[in-house]
């Protein structure tokens, strides 16, 4: 799980494609840096990319991008850009999981199996992230 942050970390997030990004927000208690390696679900701009918090509002990274929305995101080539994290509407998410259900239809139903398994709650419930890249 740790394994993709490392790549990060060493500079080889090309590897992945910008499928995958890394997520360094601030622990809203804490205040120390915290970094996740997150897939992302849509990716609308060059500077925008959006997220899905698959364990819902629960989500320590959901929970501290609430409480501090800015953030830096590495992703492809992109390293530590500072960004600025907005949850989507129910409406807008839903606009955003139906692209990707479309796009990617094997990971969506991976997707929904373990959201439904970890949270008990459908995929239609997970929350989306905008990140806006400061490009």
């Amino acid at each position: 799980m740790r394994a993709p942050i490392t790549l990060f970390r060493a500079r080889l997030g090309f590897l992945f494609g910008g499928r995958l990004l890394l997520l360094e927000h601030t622990g809203r208690r804490s205040g120390r840096a915290r970094f996740v390696a997150l897939e992302t679900v849509a990716r609308p701009s060059r500077d925008r990319v959006v997220i899905a918090s698959g364990f819902g509002t629960q989500a320590q990274w959901f929970r501290n991008l609430a409480a501090d929305p800015h953030c830096h995101v590495s992703i492809a080539a992109h390293v530590r850009v500072p960004a600025l994290a907005r949850v989507l509407s129910p409406d807008e998410s839903a606009l955003v999981l139906d692209g990707y259900r479309r796009i990617h239809p094997g990971a969506y139903r991976k997707l929904g199996r373990i959201v439904e398994e970890a949270t008990g709650t459908g995929i239609d419930a997970v929350p989306m992230v905008e990140l806006t890249l400061d490009l």
